[in-house]
């Protein structure tokens, strides 16, 4: 990661410093130019013949002229003669136009040029149209602009330099700290969390990092109290069956009788079929748990569904408002739907004290749903939502009342992966209501 921040952190500088050598190069190739253009010696020219007296006008007129412009500008000012001999000046001396070899306009430089004080600014000169030279030296500009363009553009780079640094390093700290969090995760510690500053992309990654965290510790939770309720749900059956096995095993303690030998060999089947039960469940919890765990998605006819499985209970089927006037259709996996209206069904035929089991469908302005009623003793309020909990059972019903206390939970998963919401409720007169409601959970 320190690798990380010094490269952003040399990038940028390299691009400042490149940026600022282009910037340095563009103002010396345009400020350093030997000659202008026809067109802007003409123009330069007419302007100064413009402001000065005329040729022929007394040196007095010309050099108040020129007295008036230093006195405005502070800049140096001289006049020549066509032959460079000096007519008028205001300010410091100026040299006259300096020659050179193969120049234009009759071997005098045009533009900046330097005269032997090397510590003066660069001087400009230009010919009038009669034939005068005029030279001007500006003195705010010590040092030339070249060389305060450069230290400006090393102020900006150094300004920029120092700016940048916490700025990057601020970025490249946070994904240290979203490293740290991913590599204690990746060793176990399930618990990683790594803190969320700001609204921009590393926030939002440092985001979805708790919500994945948070989802695999449940997951792996989940999975530790399946495993644990799980051995203990198996115990029972296994040591009913290992005393089984045992007496059948014993001459002396097998029993005599064939209705004991029956008996007996009801028992072994009844915990047999117990564990295939438990474990076909828990087989089917895992698999629902499962993140991504594909669902079949498929339309499935909600009342017929309803009526197969209450006359496979015994129990009453009835209609609220218009439901049976139309198919009721739901998508979804119908035999995860099944097991569904199944687990409903047998947890109510099995609690409800021997009472009978109705089940009423009905249309909902948000989707369809129906009820699971009995006139059983009812749950508890503290427990109407802990009995969705894998392994719960209400308190004083034990092992006795059957079931391994995967039925509801299995119930609330299935639910929840068709958008559907399930709820314990108290009927009117006693007993209990599960209420199935689908779209309830968009």
């Amino acid at each position: 990661m320190r690798r990380l921040y010094l490269r952003i952190y040399l990038a940028m500088l390299a691009s400042l410093l490149l940026f600022a050598l282009i910037a340095a190069l563009g103002w010396k190739l345009s400020f350093d130019r030997e000659r202008a253009s026809r067109d802007e010696r003409a123009l330069i020219a007419e302007v100064v013949a413009a402001i000065l007296p005329p040729a022929d006008a007394p040196a007095d007129a010309q050099r108040a002229a020129l007295e008036r412009w230093h006195a405005r500008t502070g800049a140096d000012l001289a006049l020549f003669g066509p032959d460079r001999a000096p007519i008028a000046s205001a300010g410091r001396p100026l040299p006259p136009p300096k020659s050179e070899e193969g120049g234009r306009e009759g071997g005098v430089r045009w533009g900046p040029w330097r005269d032997a004080a090397e510590h003066a600014p660069p001087a400009w000169s230009v010919r009038l149209p009669d034939g005068r030279w005029a030279v001007a030296r500006m003195w705010r500009f010590t040092g030339g602009p070249p060389v305060a363009w450069g230290g400006l553009l090393l102020a900006l780079t150094v300004a920029v330099a120092v700016g940048a640094y916490p700025v990057v390093r601020r970025l490249t700290r946070r994904l240290e700290r979203l490293q740290q969090g991913v590599e204690a995760l990746g060793a176990g510690d399930l618990s990683a969390r790594v803190e969320v500053k700001g609204r921009d992309e590393v926030a939002a990654l440092a985001a979805s990092f708790n919500r994945s965290a948070e989802r695999i510790e449940a997951l792996v939770a989940a999975q530790k109290s399946l495993l644990a309720n799980a051995s203990h749900e198996l115990r029972s059956p296994l040591a009913r069956l290992k005393m089984a096995t045992a007496l059948l095993s014993d001459p002396q303690a097998a029993p005599a009788g064939e209705a004991q030998r029956r008996a007996l060999r009801d028992e072994v089947e009844l915990n047999v079929a117990e564990l295939d039960a438990l474990i076909e469940e828990i087989l089917l919890a895992s698999r629902l748990d499962a993140a991504g765990a594909p669902v079949a998605r498929e339309p499935v006819d909600l009342l017929a569904l309803l009526a197969e499985e209450a006359a496979r209970a015994r129990a009453t089927l009835s209609f609220d408002g218009d439901a049976a006037t139309a198919p009721i259709r739901v998508d979804g996996d119908p035999r995860l739907l099944r097991r569904m209206v199944r687990n409903l069904l047998e947890n109510a035929r099995r609690h409800g004290a021997g009472t009978p089991v109705e089940v009423v469908a009905r249309r909902e302005p948000i989707g369809p749903a129906f009820d699971v009623l009995d006139r059983g003793p009812g749950v508890p309020e503290a427990e109407r939502e802990r009995i969705f909990e894998p392994f719960h059972r209400v308190s004083g019903h034990g092992e006795g009342a059957g079931g391994v206390g995967l039925g509801l939970s299995l119930v609330r998963q299935i639910a929840q992966r068709h958008a559907a919401t399930v709820t314990c409720l108290p009927r009117e007169g006693g007993g209990s209501r599960f209420a199935v409601r689908f779209g309830a959970a968009r």
